[in-house]
């Protein structure tokens, strides 16, 4: 096998390196929240809190998706009349 058989066999899936990091990461995030959730609970109900407008900007994609919704559907709306 040569260099560009072995970069083509590879881009079509996910690399071993990306499984391993996030196989890490999640081991590290639970030995992290085990250790310390005896102190760190309280924080719980500020993460909600903050989950919200987070979702929120998610979701709609920022403040400016909600007036190009409702344009979409006078365009729709125009578009049946005729």
């Amino acid at each position: 096998m040569d260099g560009n058989n072995i970069r083509k066999q590879r881009s079509g899936g996910v690399s071993r390196w990306s499984i391993a990091l996030v196989l890490f990461l999640v081991i590290a995030s639970f030995y992290l929240v085990a250790e310390h959730w005896a102190h760190a609970w309280f924080i719980l109900p500020w993460l909600l809190l903050l989950a919200c407008p987070l979702l929120h900007f998610w979701h709609h994609g920022g403040h400016g998706s909600h007036d190009r919704a409702s344009a979409s559907e006078a365009e729709d709306q125009g578009k049946h009349q005729h």
